[in-house]
This record gives C-alpha cells, sequence and structure tokens, in this order.
C-alpha cells in the first residue's frame, strides 16, 4: 500500500445562517461559542492528519465557510502554514454571496485561496425565496466585485435549473446574467428532492409537480448555451471557461479551469475530510466523521478523531464504485487507466453492463476508452448504478 503523502484536504464548515430548503447536507445554525469551539477542534483534527497530508488541493465546503468571522478565519490559515496544509496549488473556499465583506475577500486571497466557489443558485428574487436563500440578487454582483478586487482570477458560480416556478424564459435569464459576468466556472445543478427537506414535504403535499420534460430542456440548453459561450463542460454539472489557446489544445482531456479537487474524487484518488460530517478515503479505508458538532468536539478534545464508522472495501466494490464515479466526467474511463487505478480491467467484469448502456444510446466505445453519450450523461446516476459490484456477505 502507497505510503505517499495524501494530496487533496476537504474542510467541512457546518455553520449556515439559515437552511436552505432543498439542502440535505449537514448543517448547524450558527452560534459563537459553538463556532469557536469547532475552530479549535479542527485545528487539533489538522494536527492528527498533518504529517501524512501535503495538499495540492483544498476545499472548505460546507455549510457556510465564509460565515466564519476573521479571526476565526486567521486561527485556521495559521495553523495550515504552521502545519504544513497550506500553499496548495488549488485551495477552494465555499462563498455566500450574502456573507463576503472585502477584509474577508483580502485575508483569504493573501492566504493563498486561488479560488471562490459563490453559491448564487439564480438571480431571480422570487427563485431565491423560494430556495429558502438568505442572499439578494444586489448582494450577488457586489460580493463578486469585492472578489474581484480582492484579486481572486478564478471564480466559479453554483447554479440551480428545474427550481419549482421557474420558466425556460428565466433559465435563459439566468444563464445571460451568468455569463455576463464572465466567471471561469459554472456548477449548474438540478434540483433534487432529498427526504428530510422542506422542498420534498412540499412536493410530496402537492403544491407543485416535477416537469421532467422542461428539466431535459434546461439541461440541454444549459449545455448547448454554455458550449457557445466558450465553456467546455468536462462533468455532469462542472463546465470551465477555456481560451482560445486552450482550445486548440487538441490532446487536453481538461480544461485548464476545471476543479483540481473534485477531479480527484471522481478518479478515486485519497483524500482526508475534516470536519462534523466530513468523508474520508485514505489508503484504502472509507470512513465519515459524526454529523453531529458537539460530539466531533468532544472527540477531538479527548485527543482523537470523530469518526462514526471506517470501512475496507474489497477489491472489486471499490472498483465499482469507481466505475461509477468515473463516468460521470465526459471523457469517461480511458480503459488503462481504470486498470492502472483498480487493477480491473473494465472490459472483463464490466462487459454485459458496457454494451447494455451501449445497447440504451447512453454510452460509446472506443479502442482506448469507454464514456457516457450526451443524453447518458442526463442519466448517470442509472448508469452508475449499474456498475456497482455488492460485496460478497463476509463468513461468520
Amino acid at each position: 500500500m502507497s505510503t505517499e503523502p495524501v494530496r487533496s484536504l476537504y474542510i467541512h464548515v457546518p455553520f449556515c445562517a439559515h437552511k436552505c430548503e432543498y439542502c440535505a447536507f449537514y448543517s448547524a445554525p450558527a452560534a459563537g461559542d459553538q463556532i469557536q469551539r469547532y475552530v479549535t477542534a479542527l485545528v487539533r483534527e489538522m494536527e492528527l492528519i498533518a504529517p501524512e497530508c501535503r495538499p495540492e488541493t483544498v476545499f472548505f465546503g460546507g455549510g457556510t465557510p465564509s460565515m466564519l468571522s476573521l479571526k476565526q478565519w486567521e486561527t485556521i490559515v495559521a495553523a495550515m502554514h504552521r502545519l504544513g496544509l497550506a500553499g496548495a496549488p488549488e485551495w477552494t473556499v465555499e462563498c455566500n454571496p450574502a456573507t463576503v465583506s472585502a477584509d474577508k475577500a483580502r485575508l483569504l486571497r493573501d492566504a493563498g485561496v486561488t479560488r471562490i466557489s459563490m453559491g448564487v443558485q439564480s438571480f431571480d428574487e422570487s427563485l431565491l425565496d423560494r430556495l429558502g436563500r438568505i442572499h439578494t440578487r444586489d448582494q450577488v454582483f457586489r460580493s463578486y466585485d469585492i472578489l474581484r478586487g480582492a484579486g481572486f482570477t478564478h471564480i466559479n458560480i453554483d447554479l440551480m435549473f428545474a427550481i419549482p416556478g421557474q420558466s425556460m424564459a428565466l433559465w435563459d435569464q439566468t444563464i445571460d446574467e451568468a455569463l455576463a459576468l464572465q466567471t471561469e466556472h459554472l456548477s449548474c445543478y438540478e434540483v433534487i428532492y432529498e427526504d428530510d427537506t422542506p422542498l420534498y414535504e412540499q412536493l410530496k403535499a402537492g403544491q407543485f409537480a416535477v416537469d421532467e420534460d422542461l428539466a431535459c430542456d434546461m439541461y440541454d440548453r444549459l449545455i448547448d448555451r454554455l458550449a457557445d459561450a466558450g465553456f467546455r463542460q468536462y462533468e455532469i454539472a462542472n463546465f470551465a471557461r477555456e481560451s482560445v489557446s486552450q482550445l486548440s489544445t487538441l490532446n487536453s482531456q481538461l480544461p485548464q479551469n476545471a476543479c483540481r479537487h473534485n477531479i480527484a474524487y471522481w478518479r478515486g484518488q485519497d483524500f482526508h475530510g475534516l470536519g462534523p460530517s466530513a468523508s474520508e478515503y485514505v489508503r484504502g479505508l472509507r470512513s465519515r466523521n459524526w454529523a453531529n458538532t458537539n460530539l466531533y468536539c468532544d472527540q477531538l478534545e479527548k485527543g482523537r478523531r470523530a469518526k462514526e464508522f471506517a470501512e475496507a472495501l474489497p477489491p472489486l466494490a471499490r472498483a465499482g464504485e469507481l466505475a461509477a464515479f468515473g463516468l460521470r466526467m465526459n471523457a469517461g474511463w480511458p480503459f488503462e487507466e481504470f486498470r492502472q487505478r483498480t487493477g480491473f480491467d473494465l472490459r472483463d467484469q464490466w462487459r454485459a453492463d458496457l454494451d447494455e448502456l451501449k445497447n440504451r444510446g447512453w454510452a460509446e466505445e472506443t479502442a482506448d476508452s469507454f464514456r457516457l453519450t450526451r443524453s447518458g450523461l442526463r442519466f448517470a446516476d442509472s448508469a452508475g448504478q449499474q456498475m456497482l459490484r455488492t460485496p460478497e456477505p463476509t463468513s461468520r
């Protein structure tokens, strides 16, 4: 097993001013004392993993990382520099447009943050309200200008489509406004109705209906319009802007402005996950922290990580997961890369699955690789389920 340092680091900041109607991620209301306790515990968790982590990508997600105060960010950044966890070529922080200030933007940029991912979701006030977002459209443009003024040259904007009440005309307007900002990256997600979310309860109560045809049309419109604007889709929901010189590089598999951290997930690379509810995969062991901030802090205060569970998947089951994750990317899986990563050949254990996906028109195969088609990417979750391999029961 490799003893190379882990090259990707995810840090979950669980605090939100208000939980969005669609959100199923772990988050908690912001409380001053608890946030400070979390920051102290996070630094302790950093100290525990630092000896085996030299990140080339760092991603602060949430929750709302930009809710942390300047003093709290200073504490975290100082610890990262002390422990050798800073200085990654790609360091992303998620921000809510309502919680961006000039001082915070400058602090993050000076600390070495290279990339901001801003949760915009929509520019329409009524749709923002429907989603439970706390920001306004004006705050989006103000925050964007603040980030550019602080020196950020790589900004991602998150958008959502198929929102209840969203027409195609509104979606076109959203795309127009996003393109006008000249951002380097767009992440565009269809609304998913997760159990135990207010939006799911509204759907069950018959307050609105899901229009699958409109959702498909919105996705097609998105792909076509972004391609015309110089963006390259490299994963189901992710699009990166390319310059003319980048577009002329025919052998380039990925656009220069792609998110390297997420690519590490889709390609099955090891990553550490810190903070409440964070998952990680390190040296064949998959684990997750407790989705409870107080319990997380309790465990770190005792000098140990706050693991809810840890498991080692059998090699074939892990390979099946990687097959599913990798098919989310437009490039799919080069057969040799998959074999090197997993020890298995897609054309052997998954032969029948590859043929079925091709027969449906969802995939295409060459001598060197297998990938989903444009229509197949729309159903990548179903295709991925087909690639999974259930571990055999352990005998007792």
